[in-house]
């Protein structure tokens, strides 16, 4: 027996590295060489553990003690090197194409870490590219997909070949205000170094109009801007293309072109990474994958695959959540906080929002964007907006969400409920987080709607006052407005001017202050006395509570309350804007591309969780598969026009099935009294919760608490539990009372 016992996974591979006659015992049954094998093992274990795998190491460092056996030579340590490295760099047969390069040219061959805000998101990784393939970098959000990407077109890779030019296609979701200010044609003049007649002549290509091409880049839609990008990035010719979801906002016939763009080269290399994943499999050759496995710790690598995405599925079946929309019971799920009720709703049909014979056109235009809108809105609507890149999709949702106004205001008619929350993720919805980039999430929650209505919101054009708008205020003399009230079916406002009494105060319709102008100072009104009546001013927005908000968004405490928002990926930032915008218990949620960028996992999380939430959802989506598992309805907007076609069915408004269930209840529990029937029992009397006063559920200990609660009838603690404001009533639970009254 060898005095030493090397590890059973090395001595295993040398044993297999080497003629078996070598492992053989003697005549008298004892392995000559079993010692010098032993010890040999022991060094390849050392190499490994530090990663050395050099083959010039290897030779020098094992060679010298099996000299002595003949049958071994430098094949074979060569071949127990590639098998230990294998081994512990989970390495697959045809990994990096070792076998067979197919005579492509090698671009480069590294070996790298790398980290961001202090997060190792590689190891020890490889990274070996060929000229002329088309790599897919695929992994869950957060992994560093996005990180390599800059870390690449910065040079700062480990290794780098600095000769390599890179052109890198971002995702769109920064909004640089500067950026949007510059002339387009400038911007790829300077970018590329291409004359502007060049520049020109491509976008022409790409059905640029001579208005586009002579206008900022801030003046054109999503789509158009990521067309610019890429047009920008094939004027650059360079080496390798870095894509960072290059389909984002493109029409079908957008990515089509780009498709066939792509698979027509044969000297550049791309990298591209896309939760498109019929784009990927349409152009990639190869599979860069983000895997962790045992044998290297808490890190992660990069293991190629050297065949398509369909191919990759075959290989791990576990990465089949990257072709299907779904989510498992144990995965990934969004819960949403149920909206509450608005006045005089009563069925999930009846209109909250309805526009009739509305236009609008840009200021300045000569011509209608949009002419002669007629459509309506209630809880049960799920809507996807449709229709080409620039022909208003967005310009109807920032109707909806009124960040514009109809251009034939006195025409056409608008309305909008007075108490209607709405939730708007728009396609630059990051601009707002990325203001808070050193602050956590909850930290950024807490700023936002600390003073019970959502600041950010105030801040945005659709509600800022106007300079105009502030003289006409200082010229009427408007202190404040301080209440609204329904009169004879028109809406008034209680205006306190300056300088004079608040019993003096006087209402003016909504119509008057509109033709005084001030329709931004009424809009601010509007929106916190819904905030108030939803009960926002008395929500508690401590770190524990908005930590179990973004639990139900997939940001646990690692990311929402101790990391900071720059460090979360673009997947984890979308989550935090729905957090944000769901935080108000919304009635309606408008979307504006939300499938940008989140994987998918968390896309068959937001599918379902928009399926079984209660409210209104309207959305612009190129994602088919997503938009058709959650919308009834579609609007087709094209040459001015919106066409409808579906209809959204009925569902039951859940706040109204909560109070008919606890009136009926209330009745029948009246009857059994008149007739001589036992309700002392609070068990029987208070019901159970699943939820609080917010649509949250409510978690195993605090279930164990009410129950507690309920059998004592300690109203008081009951309301504590499900967070029930003081004065508001919960709908179900109308006996636990209004906190200020004796319950009934």
């Amino acid at each position: 027996m060898s005095l030493l016992t090397p590890p059973e996974n090395i001595q295993r591979i040398l044993q297999e590295s080497v003629p078996d006659s070598v492992f053989s015992d003697s005549a008298d049954g004892v392995n000559p060489n079993e010692d010098v094998l032993s010890y040999v093992a022991f060094l390849g274990a050392g190499l490994a553990e530090v990663e050395e795998f050099g083959p010039d190491t290897w030779k020098e460092q094992l060679g010298p003690y099996l000299e002595d056996i003949k049958e071994v030579g430098d094949d074979e340590i060569e071949a127990f090197r590639i098998a230990v490295a294998k081994e512990t760099l989970g390495e697959d047969d045809e990994s990096y194409g070792d076998e067979d390069d197919d005579g492509f040219e090698e671009v480069c061959n590294l070996r790298f870490n790398l980290a961001y805000g202090g997060k190792i998101l590689l190891r020890e990784s490889k990274l070996r590219l060929l000229r002329g393939r088309r790599y897919a970098i695929v992994g869950g959000n957060g992994v560093g997909k996005t990180t390599l990407m800059n870390a690449i077109n910065t040079g700062k890779l480990d290794g780098w070949p600095q000769h390599l030019k890179t052109a890198y296609v971002d995702s769109g979701s920064n909004v640089d205000p500067t950026f949007e200010l510059q002339k387009v044609v400038d911007h790829l003049v300077n970018d590329t170094k291409r004359s502007a007649e060049d520049c020109i002549a491509k976008m022409k290509e790409q059905d640029f109009t001579d208005q586009m091409i002579k206008g900022t880049i801030g003046a054109l839609s999503g789509g158009w801007q990521m067309k610019l990008r890429l047009i920008r990035a094939i004027l650059m010719d360079p080496d390798i293309f870095l894509l960072d979801e290059p389909t984002n906002h493109l029409a079908a016939n957008a990515v089509k072109w780009f498709t066939d763009f792509i698979n027509g080269l044969d000297r550049q290399t791309v990298l591209c990474v896309s939760h498109d994943t019929t784009f990927l499999e349409n152009i990639c050759t190869d599979i860069i994958h983000y895997e962790q496995r045992s044998i290297w710790g808490p890190y992660r690598r990069l293991v190629h695959y050297k065949t398509k995405m369909s191919g990759f599925v075959k290989l791990q079946p576990q990465a089949k959540h990257y072709f299907e929309l779904a989510t498992s019971d144990d995965g990934l799920a969004f819960l949403f906080p149920e909206p509450g009720r608005l006045d005089g709703i009563k069925t999930s049909t009846q209109k909250f929002l309805e526009m009739d014979n509305v236009d609008y056109r840009y200021p300045g235009s000569e011509e209608n964007q949009l002419t002669g809108i007629h459509l309506k809105m209630s809880l049960s609507s799920r809507v996807v907006i449709l229709g080409a890149n620039g022909a208003g999709k967005t310009t109807l949702l920032k109707m909806i969400v009124g960040e514009t106004t109809p251009s034939n205001k006195g025409v056409g008619r608008f309305y909008v409920h007075q108490n209607l929350r709405i939730a708007y993720v728009a396609q630059h919805a990051f601009s707002h987080v990325e203001r808070h980039m050193e602050q956590s999430p909850a930290a950024y929650l807490q700023w936002r709607f600390k003073d019970g209505f959502d600041k950010e919101k105030l801040e945005s054009e659709a509600y800022r006052i106007t300079p105009e708008e502030q003289i006409a205020i200082d010229e009427f003399g408007i202190e404040g407005v301080w209440s609204r009230r329904m009169r004879g079916g028109i809406m008034e406002y209680e205006i306190k001017k300056k300088n004079v009494r608040e019993k003096d105060n006087k209402y003016f319709s909504r119509d008057e202050l509109l033709g005084m102008g001030f329709e931004h100072l009424l809009r601010q009104t509007d929106e916190k006395i819904a905030a108030k009546e939803a009960g926002m001013d008395l929500r508690p927005v401590t770190t524990t509570e908005i930590q179990k908000h973004l639990d139900g968004f997939g940001l646990p405490q690692e990311f929402g309350t101790y990391g900071k928002i720059r460090g979360l990926s673009g997947g984890q930032k979308v989550k935090l804007v729905l957090a944000a915008a769901f935080w108000t218990v919304p009635h309606l949620v408008v979307l504006d591309e939300p499938t940008n960028f989140l994987d998918r996992e968390a896309l068959g999380a937001l599918s379902k969780g928009l399926n079984d939430w209660g409210g209104a959802v309207i959305m612009i989506s190129h994602n088919k598969e997503f938009y058709s598992s959650v919308c009834r309805e579609e609007w087709h907007v094209g040459g001015g026009e919106v066409i409808i076609e579906g209809a959204s069915e009925e569902r039951e408004m859940k706040a109204v099935a909560r109070k008919k269930k606890y009136d009926k209840e209330l009745d029948g529990n009246a009857k059994s009294e008149k007739a001589g029937g036992n309700t002392n029992a609070n068990g029987d009397k208070y019901k159970d919760a699943t939820t609080n006063f917010w649509g949250a559920t409510v978690s195993k200990k605090e279930a164990r608490q009410y129950e507690k609660a309920k059998k004592k009838g300690d109203v008081t603690l009951m309301r504590k539990i499900l967070q029930v404001p003081m004065g508001k009533l919960m709908p179900g639970h109308e006996n636990l009372g209004d906190g200020k009254s004796e319950p009934k």
